[in-house]
């Protein structure tokens, strides 16, 4: 067995966008929107498949394992709080947070000035350095779901390693 174990670990996550409600992404209110995300918790997409990854890494399942939808008690849920669940989990296990890469697909609101804040955010949320954390934004294009503004997808990729 190697002397230090690492994995990797991937997270996905979409959801729709529905006017009227506030857009949450990585764990920060992106404003003015045109739009929110439609989902039980505030569906923060972005800290979803951050969420994920890490589930992934550790392989402790995924988010809708930890927090089902069709459970009340996370209706409405801060997806911060459901990630600092799963962050504190992990570590006792022993694991560390290597790095995070991460890309939020949006055609509106063009996320450019955003991505320094969401950065900062992320790595005060995973107890890291920014310099730990990439956040990518990408348009649809006017492709899909996404280029056609009905969904904001987002993809996480998290190393980490055992103490």
């Amino acid at each position: 067995m190697p002397s230090h174990d690492f994995r990797v670990g991937e997270g996905h996550d979409t959801h729709r966008t529905i006017p009227g409600r506030p857009l949450m992404l990585g764990g920060v209110l992106i404003e003015p929107s045109p739009f929110g995300l439609d989902g039980h918790s505030d569906a923060d997409v972005l800290l979803h498949a951050i969420t994920d990854a890490l589930l992934g890494a550790a392989a402790l399942g995924d988010i809708g394992d930890w927090f089902p939808n069709t459970d009340d008690r996370w209706k409405g849920a801060n997806s911060a709080e459901l990630l600092q669940t799963v962050l504190r989990d992990v570590k006792d296990r022993g694991w560390d947070i290597i790095n995070l890469d991460c890309t939020v697909h949006a055609e509106r609101p063009k996320l450019m000035s955003w991505k320094p804040g969401i950065r900062n955010r992320l790595a005060e949320l995973l107890e890291i350095e920014p310099e730990r954390v990439n956040v990518k934004a990408k348009s649809g294009e006017r492709v899909g779901p996404v280029g056609r503004e009905e969904a904001i997808t987002a993809d996480a990729v998290v190393l980490i390693c055992h103490r």
